[in-house]
């Protein structure tokens, strides 16, 4: 056993020089790519100063912008929440007729540019488009307005939370469930009490991946926004505006505070995986130790 164990190490393990140079190539990579163009931003956007720093961040259109950002990952959000819960729950606890056109279409955001679906919208709720015409009776605007920049948020941002929790309720399986409701639970209460609780950390995953897109989305909600300052401009439209009229410390100022959200949001990621893995592994101890015994 000894030999064969010998060169099966031989033939995958690495040397010193080469592991260090993978980490190397790696860290390279992230400082190049990542590191650097964030330094490059914080950096441009105090070039004037913090005083003109703050004072960029309170102009009304940029103020406009932060509050049409945020409603925007507030109502995206909580909604892909309830149809990622539903339809993953859907696709992973029954088996039905169309399953895999669901899972399809799910997975349609992904495949499509932004900008496509930004122009699928326009197509329909538009003036010239298939309810404009209705639309224009009843006076109501969807394209060039909130209801617009809103219903392209919730299309990019709709496989998120589903395709986190997916796999997590089908390698979970039905036992519990059915034990649950066995001894008198109802569907809710096993929902609650039995399933949510072990797809919890899946579904805080997905939120936070979900808010970061709705919040830094620039494609679709740029066609259907029309660019009005203090009305449509979320925060990635409104810096490219200032970037393209020469007001470079304020695009930098606006586009760090973007930056800063991401950074949260990769905090809050990293805070989920850790808190997830610990538990795991402090479930998988217990379950040796009660094997033990």
């Amino acid at each position: 056993m000894a030999a064969p164990r010998r060169a099966a190490t031989a033939a995958t393990g690495e040397s010193a020089a080469m592991r260090w140079t993978l980490i190397g190539v790696a860290v390279l990579f992230l400082a190049v790519f990542i590191f650097l163009p964030l330094g490059v931003v914080f950096a441009q956007a105090l070039s004037k100063g913090v005083s003109t720093y703050w004072q960029s961040l309170r102009q009304p259109d940029a103020l406009a912008a932060m509050r049409l950002t945020l409603l925007a990952a507030a109502i995206a959000v909580p909604l892909n929440l309830v149809f990622g819960v539903a339809a993953a729950w859907a696709i992973a606890k029954f088996d039905f007729v169309g399953k895999s056109l669901l899972i399809t279409l799910i997975d349609l955001p992904f495949s499509v540019s932004p900008v496509v679906s930004g122009l699928i919208y326009v197509l329909i709720f538009g003036l010239q488009g298939l309810m404009g015409p209705w639309l224009a009776r009843h006076d109501i605007q969807i394209i060039f307005a909130v209801p617009g920049i809103i219903l392209a948020t919730i299309f990019v941002t709709l496989p998120f939370v589903a395709r986190e929790l997916i796999p997590l309720l089908q390698a979970q399986g039905q036992e519990e469930e059915e034990a649950a409701l066995a001894l008198g639970a109802s569907g809710w209460q096993t929902f609650f009490r039995v399933s949510l609780p072990n797809i919890k950390w899946g579904l805080l995953y997905g939120v936070i991946l979900c808010n970061a897109r709705a919040m830094g989305e620039f494609g679709a909600v740029s066609v259907v926004s029309g660019h009005i300052r203090g009305r449509t401009n979320t925060m990635p439209l409104h810096i490219e505006i200032l970037y393209n009229e020469y007001q470079f410390s304020a695009a930098f100022a606006v586009a760090s505070l973007l930056a800063l959200l991401a950074l949260a949001t990769l905090v809050m990621k990293t805070l989920v995986e850790w808190r997830a893995r610990r538990l795991l592994a402090e479930s998988a101890r217990w379950d040796g130790e009660e094997k033990t015994v």
